[in-house]
């Protein structure tokens, strides 16, 4: 019998929500401005967002304009020499300003958690996947060696690797980037965390594998309530899984607002330009069955 929660490890998807008071942020940032102390330089000027349980919050622009340096200072590992200078982050109600070293390492991996780009700089080539995910597992729920084993296999074949039991075992060089990237994801949510930042996650994908993973990223969303902040440059992504987006440019949100109404009326010069560019790459493929329905 599966230690997984009920709905990853079932496929069946998660009981509708029960009418009542809106659900409490996971995530919220208020206002959020970083400066680079070595420059004396704002790099980010007030972003705000708010994800509640279950919704997908992407974020848009182009290389520099701040996204990741946003998210960073979500999971509180900004680079050395930047800092949140105004405004406020909170994780499931908690000031983030206020957390001491121990508080984040139990809130990262549990609370909010993160998928980056380039899957092989975040896992160790000389441990076994497997055996990253069970250590994982061990340390934030203390596992036994056998029990953590065990859900690790079964977090493998929840992010639809084929023969899970192999993979466990097998080195970073032995897996291709789509598995690199389906095992970090399942680490990322091995301790079932409220809160997952996709950074880039797809970009060094092929457009098969990227179309799986966003598929795994939306039945993840959809079977256990995880709210998500997706990072791309790439608006076909976020079209295709976020219900809101946030355009940055410069350090900037130029704008904000419902998926739907931003892809199809955008109101800022650079919001236009973003999707005429797109649009050579078939971005309309994405939009019409939104328009029509």
């Amino acid at each position: 019998m599966t230690t997984l929660s009920p709905n990853i490890a079932t496929g069946r998807a998660a009981p509708a929500a029960t009418a009542g008071p809106p659900a409490p942020p996971v995530l919220a940032l208020r206002d959020v401005r970083i400066t680079d102390r070595v420059r004396d330089r704002e790099i980010v000027h007030g972003v705000s967002l708010e994800l509640t349980p279950g919704k997908a919050v992407g974020i848009v622009g182009e290389s520099g304009s701040g996204k990741t340096l946003t998210c960073r200072a979500a999971l509180g590992i900004l680079p050395p020499h930047f800092e949140v200078s105004a405004g406020s982050i909170e994780i499931a109600g908690t000031d983030i300003a206020t957390l001491t070293p121990r508080q984040w390492t139990g809130l990262r991996g549990s609370t909010i958690s993160a998928v980056f780009q380039d899957p092989a700089s975040y896992l160790n080539p000389s441990i076994r996947v497997g055996a990253q995910i069970a250590e994982v597992l061990r340390t934030k729920q203390g596992l036994k060696r056998r029990a953590a084993r065990h859900r690790a296999v079964e977090l493998l074949r929840a992010v639809r690797l084929h023969d899970p039991e192999l993979v466990y075992g097998q080195y970073t060089y032995e897996l291709s980037g789509g598995m690199l990237q389906r095992v970090l994801i399942a680490a990322a949510i091995a301790v079932e965390p409220r809160t997952l930042i996709a950074d880039e996650a797809t970009t060094a994908l092929d457009v098969t594998v990227q179309a799986e993973i966003l598929d795994l990223l939306s039945e993840l969303r959809e079977r256990t309530g995880l709210a998500l902040v997706v990072v791309s440059h790439d608006l076909a992504v976020v079209s295709q899984l976020c219900d809101e987006v946030l355009v940055m440019r410069e350090g900037e949100v130029v704008e904000h607002g419902p998926t739907r109404a931003v892809l199809h009326d955008p109101q800022h010069a650079y919001t236009q330009l973003l999707i005429h560019e797109h649009e050579q790459y078939g971005l309309e493929k994405f939009l019409a069955p939104k328009e029509a329905a």
